[in-house]
């Protein structure tokens, strides 16, 4: 049995130009008209005049421009792009990169998210022209300006939009800076070409975009506890691909849904259909994901996702943007043993981390796919690591509702075998675009 008996899990009793690009001769018109006549003038963020003038006069010029270019296929690709400078356009996967990405996909320019750039944007993006706060709408090289650069961007992905997922229906192209705070990562999410907010079409299970990067994989002590061996050592973790992951944990409503039945303990409240899963294998999961197309994140996208940039115990939170070391502010972010009642909750029912993730610590276990290793971490890839090839136990991550604030901690590893269904054993789902 791996350390720390995981028995508990089944006896515990309670429950951002014109000059530089290719295109500048069948955009003469547009360069001369607007930037000589409209760029000089300083914009109001909530009044302009002749907004529909340029705004048609820009179109023309986009139209004209159409019968000596080529127009792009909708689908495939899913990614129309522009050189939004002379830079290198190469995005690195390294999460400590913090150049700003020279790839915009063309739905970021969608302003009124009618699917498609047209005057209609142009004249939005006029209106706001001028300082604003980086990746606000229109700010599309995240500079926090809206000027001549983000304007060259919009006219350059005139058109439809791309078709997106054929597996997912997209909420949401941009990524809200409400919800994703560090600009950096909302860069890397645009620069990937896929919607950052998606609802999976099989599940009805709203997914987010987790751009790869690299991060610090191991322990994080709590101001109440320290860590255990098979935490150590820590070590450098390059994620090389974006990953989609489910908001929350998986439902027993979406699981009802999908498998016919509920095995949930907790299935006879009114708000049961939102409480997550639980009391189901790593085995009953495969047959859930082999139904789906779904996956279960390996442990290295488990905690990366988890952490959202931070390498703290416990992620970020209200008041605290960098995450904590105390454990007595768990309650904002986790249902663990001091406020849970014995009891899930409804998903959704604390604070997000910076990758927009809910439960993330708390409320029921969660499980990966990896083998679990109690020395893994010694020898463990720097680069995608999946866990060893093989082993008697699968990974849990997170903590739950009945326990304290010890395995809420982002490091903290724990396993069992794939057969049994656990008391207090959920999941959340994963998808590689």
């Amino acid at each position: 049995m791996p350390k720390r008996g995981l028995d508990r899990l089944f006896t515990y009793a309670s429950p951002e130009i014109f000059a530089e690009s290719p295109q500048k001769n069948q955009f003469t018109c547009a360069a001369k008209h607007i930037m000589q006549n409209t760029l000089n003038k300083i914009f109001s963020r909530h009044a302009l005049t002749n907004v529909a003038r340029i705004a048609a006069i820009a179109a023309a010029c986009v139209t004209m421009s159409a019968l000596t270019l080529a127009k792009p296929p909708i689908t495939p690709p899913t990614e129309i792009t522009l050189n939004i400078d002379s830079t290198d356009t190469t995005d690195s996967s390294d999460s400590s990169d913090t150049t700003q990405s020279n790839l915009v996909s063309a739905c970021v320019c969608d302003l009124n998210q009618d699917r498609t750039v047209d005057s209609a944007d142009l004249g939005t993006l006029l209106g706001l022209f001028g300082p604003c706060q980086s990746a606000d709408p229109g700010d599309f090289n995240f500079d926090a300006a809206i000027d001549s650069s983000d304007l060259g961007t919009m006219l350059g992905n005139f058109g439809p939009c791309p078709s997106g997922l054929s597996w997912a229906t997209v909420l949401q192209w941009n990524p809200d800076p409400d919800v994703v705070p560090d600009a950096a990562v909302r860069a890397k999410i645009v620069a990937s070409g896929y919607p950052w907010r998606v609802l999976d079409t099989g599940t009805g299970i709203e997914m987010l975009l987790i751009p790869g990067g690299t991060f610090t994989m191991g322990c994080s002590a709590s101001n109440s506890y320290g860590c255990y061996s098979d935490e150590s050592p820590n070590h450098q973790v390059t994620l090389s691909k974006a990953f989609y992951l489910g908001k929350t944990e998986v439902t027993q409503a979406q699981w009802q849904a999908k498998m016919g039945s509920n095995p949930s303990t907790y299935k006879n409240y009114s708000d049961s259909p939102s409480r997550p899963v639980e009391t189901v294998s790593w085995n009953d999961i495969a047959g859930f994901n082999t139904a789906t197309g779904l996956r279960l994140p390996s442990e290295a996208e488990w905690e990366y996702a988890c952490r959202g940039g931070t390498t703290t115990a416990f992620h970020s939170m209200p008041s605290y943007p960098n995450g904590t070391n105390v454990d007595s502010l768990l309650g904002n972010i986790a249902w663990y043993s001091s406020n849970a009642g014995s009891t899930t909750h409804a998903v959704a029912g604390k604070a997000a981390n910076a990758f927009g993730m809910y439960d993330m610590s708390g409320n029921v276990w969660e499980w990966c796919n990896d083998w679990w290793g109690s020395t893994y971490y010694s020898t463990s890839p720097s680069m995608d690591p999946a866990g060893p090839s093989s082993g008697s136990y699968r990974v849990l991550r997170g903590g739950g509702w009945g326990y304290i604030s010890d395995p809420c901690r982002s490091s903290y590893r724990d396993s069992v075998g794939p057969d049994p269904r656990g008391y207090g054993v959920g999941f959340r789902v994963a998808r590689t675009p």
